[in-house]
């Protein structure tokens, strides 16, 4: 599902962000047998009190030449 996802979604994956594209198509395999309800329900249970701030977002990733992506 990853690699289908990336090929076709997700065009350019980059390596500061790889954990969380794994855990997200983790995640959906695992719920792949819910209902909707059941898989929102997870959802909410699994971003209540966590927050993403934009200058975490944008920080430098660690690669050589710069780049963000």
């Amino acid at each position: 599902m990853l690699k289908r996802g990336h090929q076709s979604v997700y065009r350019k994956i980059s390596p500061k962000h790889l954990d969380w594209y794994v855990q997200k198509f983790a995640g959906r395999h695992n719920t792949r047998d819910t209902d909707t309800i059941g898989q929102m329900a997870v959802v909410v249970a699994c971003v209540t009190g966590k927050r993403l701030h934009y200058r975490e977002l944008i920080s430098d990733n660690g690669q050589e030449n710069g780049t963000r992506g």
